[in-house]
């Protein structure tokens, strides 16, 4: 079975019913993957809907051209630049816009593109390999501070500077160029993990995040997203560890609540941040039986919002 019949979408139905999909709406999937939400976005469309499909990684654009529907359009850019290819797509607004940030199925299961510790191949970990730094260039050139904070500040790992004293030492003798060697060296510098991870699974995620600056595209894309949204449109993010997903929570929350202002200044009501946004029920997370069916799921939380009719003026729509 190929990779990308093997992939299996997270929160599939609760996502696109999150969206409200209009027939003759038009929509943005902001993260192609291998077209499980896009094709299900599709599937309820009508002849005058239109799909707007974004991905930075070249073999997701390669799947999203496979699919034969006039009304799909495809480009190969990251979801940071969601407003520019909404605008350049002809679209002055959409209905809705779907995120399903992070890592893929199919880039961790590639074991090529250098994702996994579960195969021995070049330190890679860009999401669009045209362009950018590579881990192994990043390690390669980083001080023992740098490291040590990308491993804390993105994988959430107590043992961030021994790992990266013990990178910086070992590249002082052989060059640190795969996965294996690093996940060697991770393993060697951690003697404590919790039962069933990988010690190297944090020092993992955390060059990836660095690589791929994911949670500064999540950052840059979330208010691109409400700027674009027709009044009553949707935004759907699905995140999947818990720095991505307070980002999420934090932005929804404050363009939802004009309350957040310091108390007793002395402002009018009129006066105040008019709310963006509306929350739309509560954090949903993958059911007990996807969980079993796709392990992956665990983790998984969904955030939708809605764009207030007659809020403040779009910004750069």
């Amino acid at each position: 079975m190929s990779t990308a019949l093997a992939h299996r979408t997270v929160l599939l139905r609760e996502a696109v019913e999150a969206l409200a999909v209009k027939p003759s709406g038009i929509y943005v999937d902001g993260t192609f993957g291998r077209g499980g939400h896009a094709r299900a976005i599709l599937e309820r469309l009508g002849p005058e809907g239109r799909l707007l499909a974004l991905d930075r990684d070249q073999q997701a654009i390669a799947s999203a051209r496979q699919i034969n529907d006039q009304r799909l359009m495809v480009e190969h850019r990251p979801f940071a630049e969601l407003g520019d290819a909404v605008r350049e797509a002809g679209f002055g607004s959409v209905d809705g816009v779907l995120l399903d940030v992070g890592v893929s199925s199919p880039q961790i299961d590639e074991g090529g593109r250098g994702f996994s510790f579960r195969f021995d191949a070049a330190l890679d970990m860009r999401m669009d390999t045209s362009q950018g730094e590579t881990a192994a260039a990043f390690l390669a050139r980083a001080d023992v501070r740098e490291i040590t904070e990308v491993i804390r500040n993105y994988g959430e790992e107590r043992f961030a500077f021994q790992i990266a004293k013990k990178i910086v030492a070992a590249r002082s003798e052989r060059p640190v160029t795969t996965t294996g060697q690093l996940a060697t060296l991770v393993r060697e510098a951690v003697r404590t993990r919790e039962p069933g991870q990988d010690p190297a699974t944090r020092t993992f995620q955390a060059l990836r995040i660095h690589v791929n600056q994911e949670l500064d595209q999540l950052a840059l894309a979330l208010p691109q997203a409400v700027n674009v949204l027709k009044d009553e449109g949707r935004l759907v993010v699905i995140s999947f560890h818990s720095l991505e997903d307070r980002i999420v929570k934090r932005f929804m929350r404050e363009q939802a609540n004009r309350d957040n202002l310091p108390k007793n200044l002395p402002l009018r009501s009129v006066d105040l941040p008019q709310p963006r946004l509306r929350l739309v029920g509560k954090p949903v997370k993958a059911s007990d039986a996807e969980v079993a069916d796709n392990p992956r799921a665990r983790s998984a939380v969904m955030r939708v919002a809605e764009r207030l009719a007659g809020g403040p003026e779009r910004r750069g729509a």
